[in-house]
This record gives C-alpha cells, sequence and structure tokens, in this order.
C-alpha cells in the first residue's frame, strides 16, 4: 500500500521524477555498454567526494553499464615518498621513477589506494575487484620515452624517466571475464615489460589504452579542474579532434592538460565514441555527465 505524502513533499517527487524521464533515455543508450572513469589522485581528496564517486560507480552498474575504474595517486605516492625520504623527481610533468620509487608507487597504486577505492564501492553495496595490469598479464608496457626542448639551443632533448612506461598492449580477455562476473573492476596504472620488469604507467594514458582496447563508449577523465579552458579561462563544452591539435597548436592547451587530450587523441582514434575531462571534486560529477542532458566538463568527439 502507498504511504500518503504530505502536501510539501510533493514538489521533491515532482523534481525527482523529473529528474528519472530525464535520465532514463540515457541509462537506455549506455545499457550494456563500457564506461571507463578514470579518477584522479587530486580528486581522491575529499572523503565525501569520494563516497559519491564510489554512489555513482554503484549506480552504473545497477543502471545496466559496464564501468572500468582506473586510479591514480601522485599526490599519495609523493607523502610517502616523503615519509620514506626519498626524493621526487619530475621532468616533462611525469616522476622520474628509479628502483626505489617503483617499488613505493606498486605499494601505493596496487596496494593502499587500489583497495581503498574498492572498499568504498563495497560499503555502496557493489561488488569490486581491485587489479593493476600487472595481473593476468592483462597490460605490457614498454619504457616510455619523451622530449623536451632545451631552452638553452632550442633543439629536442630526450630525457630519460626512469622505470616509467607506456602500454603497448592490452589483454582484454581478462577484463572481459572479469565484467561478464559483473564484477567492477578496479585497476592500478601499474604494467609490467617483456622482461618483467615494473613499470610506473601514468593513469590517463593506462586509462585510455583500456578504453581504446575495449572500444569503450565512453572514456572520462576525472581531474581537478573544470575541463579544457580557453584563453580567458571560460570552459569549451564540445570540442573535435581538430580543434584539440589547434589549441594545442595556439598554445590555448598547455602544460598538464596537453598530456591528457593527447590521451583523448589516441582513445578516440581507436575506436572510442567520446572523451570527458571533468572535475572529479563536483558532487556526483560521473552522473551528471552521463544521465542528465547538459551534462558536465568538455565533451571530445572525433568530429
Amino acid at each position: 500500500m502507498k504511504e500518503s505524502l504530505a502536501k510539501d513533499a510533493l514538489p521533491n517527487v515532482h523534481v525527482r521524477a523529473e529528474v528519472l524521464v530525464q535520465a532514463l533515455p540515457h541509462m537506455q543508450r549506455y545499457d550494456q555498454e563500457i564506461v571507463v572513469i578514470k579518477y584522479g589522485g587530486h580528486a581522491m581528496g575529499d572523503r565525501a567526494a569520494a563516497e559519491d564517486f564510489a554512489e555513482d560507480i554503484v549506480l552504473l552498474e545497477q543502471s545496466g553499464l559496464k564501468p572500468i575504474v582506473v586510479h591514480g595517486g601522485g599526490p599519495q605516492i609523493g607523502r610517502m615518498l616523503g615519509r620514506l625520504g626519498i626524493e621526487s623527481e619530475f621532468r616533462g610533468g611525469l616522476r622520474v621513477t628509479d628502483e626505489a620509487t617503483v617499488e613505493v608507487v606498486e605499494m601505493v597504486l596496487a596496494g593502499s589506494i587500489n583497495k581503498q577505492i574498492v572498499g568504498w564501492i563495497s560499503a555502496e553495496g557493489g561488488r569490486a575487484i581491485g587489479l593493476c595490469g600487472k595481473d593476468g598479464n592483462m597490460v605490457r608496457a614498454r619504457k616510455a620515452t619523451r622530449t623536451v626542448i632545451d631552452p638553452e639551443s632550442q633543439t629536442e632533448k630526450e630525457i630519460d624517466l626512469g622505470l616509467v612506461g607506456e602500454p603497448e598492449h592490452v589483454e582484454r580477455g581478462v577484463l572481459d571475464a572479469v565484467l561478464k562476473a559483473e564484477l567492477i573492476p578496479v585497476l592500478a596504472p601499474v604494467a609490467f615489460g617483456a622482461d618483467g620488469q615494473t613499470y610506473n604507467v601514468n593513469a590517463d594514458t593506462f586509462a585510455g589504452a583500456i578504453a581504446g582496447a575495449l572500444r569503450a563508449k565512453r572514456l572520462l577523465l576525472l581531474t581537478d579542474v573544470p575541463g579544457v579552458l580557453d584563453k580567458d579561462k571560460k570552459l569549451l563544452t564540445d570540442l573535435t579532434l581538430e580543434d584539440c591539435r589547434r589549441l594545442i597548436a595556439d598554445g590555448t592547451i598547455t602544460g598538464g592538460m596537453i598530456p591528457k587530450i593527447e590521451t583523448c587523441i589516441y582513445a578516440l582514434e581507436q575506436g572510442v565514441e567520446a572523451v570527458v575531462i571533468l572535475d572529479g571534486k563536483v558532487s556526483h560529477a560521473v552522473l551528471l555527465e552521463l544521465f542528465t542532458d547538459h551534462g558536465a566538463g568538455t565533451l571530445i568527439r572525433r568530429a
């Protein structure tokens, strides 16, 4: 038997009904589709926001989507290195990773952070499983190479990042089996090389490789900025591949946003339908992007 509603509760009920009406077509669009969500280390700082994120992931799975979470952990790695007295060095925006550092990276990413996110999802009623790229030979990496412009000679110079890797091959069978079991994969961006060497992989790059290999419907890059901004610091809501290349060339996109955009370009070229860069600190940002008409952040398509 239905409970009677007080008159002052009716407006709230109507608002909820309108939300469901708006969300339903989006849920149908994504039914049984793979969505890869990169959850940045900076976005994990607020406990309430982290719990909202976990709630979003569970709701996606219960709505018929197949979410895959890839997480970073740069700030957490930095704090642990500091506690152990290991100095951090960055070149070209990436952490230089020696043998001592890669042990800490693996411990923090594949250990504490990975299991923390699994715990948050489990607390919201989801069934998550924590993995890294080494599990089941899921991701094979090669040593990453980067070049920078030498300020004195104005020529390109290759920089050595140590044990920083970039994905070379993704064995999707592992993830297919996990998804078939109706589990939510939570992936740490640690991978192995052909020689068995452990590599620290940038989480954006790792997520792009996973999304590309699985031909995901969406790749969401949750970060600590609203999205891609123009030169007046206003949000650009819709971009194409051509727009992205132009904005890099004219200096609108700079710094740490460049590798994120490069990941977007790679994922789209591999068959991902669209990529979104959005602020992971916004409450329920994932749901706003996927289940509302206005979305959130910057949506990037091939054309």
